[in-house]
């Protein structure tokens, strides 16, 4: 029995190994951590489980079967995060590249099932060069069965995705199907075709990072939901991450300890709002002081920064928040802003995840490349995406709220379940100045006379007590009360039960 135990080992780790300690080496010589030690940082201690880790790939051709190593460039297994189960795979560059195979692709769709099986989430680390091209079509269908899974776990359980090296080809398409994607800057990227490809073919010479790096994908194209300066600091991000979600569409919010008083005021509120209405300030700075201990995970934070989103807890549960910036744009809405905001709310929408948004937004941004750009439909995937969620929506306008704009940012008229402004908010369709000059137009000639129209309109719309008479505000509160006010409505939304119409699934405005 000594014997067999001894060959056990000896099996177990040579397939640990991967694929040997010189490109063990090399990978750490890149700045990178090899796929095992990415999940032993981000799981528990001693939590990780390892499933099929003698597996080897089944091809023959172009020289295949003279190379075979246990495990065929995918780790896939489950432990705990905080004690709550995840499911990990992490593919492994030392191994061929990372590079997907059949049986590469069926270690993770066994995972991909076992997770949506058992209903806890799944993070996939990404590290590899795409399709292994010696395999041909049996890569490709590989890809097919991952995809599949991708989008049947859509909405059931949280789906998170974290570049961490080369992610080229069919590879990209499956984390563009999760929930976040993450990335790692200067040694992560993301593209459908390399550079190589792109100058055979339009002729443009561009390097990997300036066609997929991390600072394309988080500020430009929004592939990526955030960026870190490195693995370490990564994966205890999505530690604290997985913290916030609930691990499935069906599972209680996760809850912390409380440790600071919802019901303390926070006096500087009272002077957050500046007399100039035209001046900007920092809307992070209300959710700071709204948020239980100042902590706030946020998503998307260099794309489309006059539109924030992200998840805090209040009273020790999750809580999603979306904001408009006044610091960025005024907080306009514009067709990146739309997007956003609008994944961001569905996201919470999924999983039950209660909604608070706090207004200051002037309306959409005019102009040809807005309208050009499509901002009527980018515009309304934000306005679907609130008017279409059941979970406790709760709205705190600050200061200006005018016109579609207003509707559009979880307004009493979309469902909105509570709704709150402070005294310094301004609800109308438009700015005063520019209402008196289409009101009363034949009178812009006569300055006093059109000084007095614009005070007259400010009078009767700058403030938000029209709304609050017509019942579209369910209160005007002191910004101090903010954080208790907050807290008591989500207590009081807490049995919330509202259905949708039944339908196969919605057609937003894509």
């Amino acid at each position: 029995m000594h014997e067999i135990l001894e060959k056990l080992e000896a099996r177990r780790a040579n397939a640990r190994a991967g694929g040997g300690q010189k490109r063990t080496d090399a990978q750490h010589a890149r700045g990178k951590l090899t796929a095992r030690e990415r999940i032993e940082l981000l799981l528990d201690q001693n939590s990780f489980e390892e499933f099929d880790i003698y597996v080897e790939h089944r091809a023959t051709e172009f020289g295949m079967a003279e190379t075979r190593i246990p495990g065929d460039g995918v780790v896939t297994g489950w432990g705990t995060v905080n004690g709550r189960v995840v499911y990990v795979f992490a593919k492994d560059f030392t191994v061929f590249g990372g590079s997907l195979s059949e049986t590469h692709a069926r270690k993770i769709t066994k995972l991909q099932d076992m997770a949506l099986r058992n209903r806890a989430p799944i993070i996939g680390l990404f590290d590899a060069g795409g399709a292994r091209i010696q395999e041909g079509v049996d890569a490709l269908a590989g890809y097919g069965e991952v995809f599949q899974r991708n989008v049947l776990s859509s909405g059931v359980i949280p789906q998170i995705s974290v570049i961490m090296g080369p992610c080229a080809g069919g590879d990209v398409y499956s984390p563009a199907m999760t929930d976040f994607i993450f990335m790692v800057r200067d040694t992560s990227y993301m593209f459908v075709t390399g550079p190589d490809v792109v100058k055979t073919v339009t002729n443009e010479t561009v390097t990997a990072e300036e066609l997929g790096g991390a600072s394309v994908h988080t500020t430009r194209s929004s592939i990526a939901d955030r960026a870190f300066d490195n693995d370490v600091e990564a994966l205890l991000q999505m530690r604290r991450l997985i913290d916030f979600l609930p691990s499935s569409n069906t599972a209680d919010l996760p809850e912390l300890p409380q440790l600071d008083s919802a019901e303390e005021v926070v006096p500087s509120l009272d002077t957050l709002i500046p007399a100039n209405p035209n001046q900007p300030y920092d809307m992070k700075e209300l959710i700071l002081k709204t948020v239980d201990e100042g902590d706030f995970f946020e998503i998307q934070e260099a794309h489309a920064r006059n539109i924030i989103t992200g998840f805090a807890r209040i009273k020790g549960r999750t809580v999603g928040i979306v904001a408009n910036q006044p610091m960025v744009l005024a907080g306009v809405l514009d067709s990146d802003a739309g997007r956003k905001g609008a994944r961001f709310v569905r996201f919470c929408d999924c999983f039950n995840i209660p909604v608070i948004s706090f207004v200051d937004v002037p309306g959409f941004l005019p102009g040809t490349a807005q309208e050009y750009g499509g901002l009527i439909k980018h515009g309304a995937k934000l306005l679907f995406a609130y008017a279409e969620a059941t979970v406790p929506k709760i709205t705190v306008i600050t200061r200006k709220a005018y016109g579609g704009a207003y509707v559009v940012m979880a307004s009493k008229h979309l469902r909105g379940d509570i709704n709150y402004a402070w005294p310094t908010a301004e609800i109308a369709v438009m700015g005063s100045k520019g209402a008196a000059e289409i009101i009363y137009r034949a009178e812009l000639g006569d300055k006093e006379k059109i000084a007095a129209r614009i005070k007259d309109y400010e009078n009767r719309f700058a403030n938000p007590f029209v709304a609050a008479e017509r019942g579209f505000l369910d209160d005007v509160i002191m910004p101090h009360s903010t954080r208790r006010r907050v807290a008591r409505a989500l207590d009081m939304l807490k049995g919330k039960k509202l259905d949708n119409p039944w339908k196969k699934h919605d057609n937003i405005p894509l």
